[in-house]
């Protein structure tokens, strides 16, 4: 399993080599290897780091944090709201194609893979990055909490300019994480079906984040999948 010794890109490997070792982690790691003796945990080993390694640290420009992983098979591939192709849209994500759509007159793309807006500098990070098979929050307070924490902490030392979308009181919460004089944080309801329509439509959260990139100098996002 890639948490024993994790696979992850070289510049986040540098930078967190000092969580890998601390106690927490150690334990988070031996917690994982007695899950994996009874249960079936997503997502696969070798994709629980996909977020870090389809966005290194110096391509950073967007962050969109989410929760947990799909608990369902098939489904969760280390991309916050993302799904790898062939695998149906879950209610969140199709509302955040829903506002695109609106937002940026774009079509509803057929597909739910995430993997081209992590290409182009939006690090899509859960922040619990494994949960056990139909059991949604099952490794949440394991430790991957501590260390998604100290990667936002990071992003916020070591970068300026980062545009975090917030989406629901869970991620807003780690707005405390966020250095707000060099960081750009916009926040809404979750796109969940249950909050979508209590602010999460009409946010506007992706026409905000190409402007605020515009305004750096940076290359806009195209959100079209």
């Amino acid at each position: 399993m890639s948490i024993i010794k994790p696979q992850i890109e070289t510049s986040w490997k540098t930078i967190l080599s000092d969580e890998f070792n601390k106690n927490y982690f150690l334990e988070l790691k031996q917690f994982l290897l007695d899950e994996k003796k009874q249960h079936t945990i997503f997502p696969k080993g070798k994709d629980i780091f996909n977020a870090f390694n389809y966005t290194p640290l110096n391509k950073v420009k967007v962050v969109i944090l989410g929760q947990d992983p799909y608990h369902g098979i098939g489904q969760a591939h280390g991309l916050s709201f993302s799904v790898p192709d062939g695998m149906k849209q879950p209610p969140s994500l199709k509302n955040i194609f829903k506002e695109i759509a609106s937002d940026l007159k774009l079509p509803i793309p057929e597909t739910g893979n995430l993997s081209t807006w992590a290409k182009q500098g939006v690090l899509l990070l859960n922040a619990t990055l494994t949960v056990r098979a139909k059991e949604a929050g099952s490794h949440q307070k394991k430790g991957w909490e501590q260390f998604t924490n100290s990667v936002i902490q990071e992003i916020s030392e070591k970068k300026e300019g980062v545009i975090f979308l917030l989406w629901g009181r869970f991620a807003q919460d780690k707005a405390e994480l966020i250095d707000k004089n060099k960081h750009y944080i916009l926040t809404s309801p979750h796109p969940s079906p249950f909050s979508a329509y209590s602010g999460f439509f009409g946010c506007k959260h992706f026409s905000k984040t190409n402007k605020l990139l515009t305004e750096q100098g940076l290359k806009e996002i195209d959100w079209k999948i």
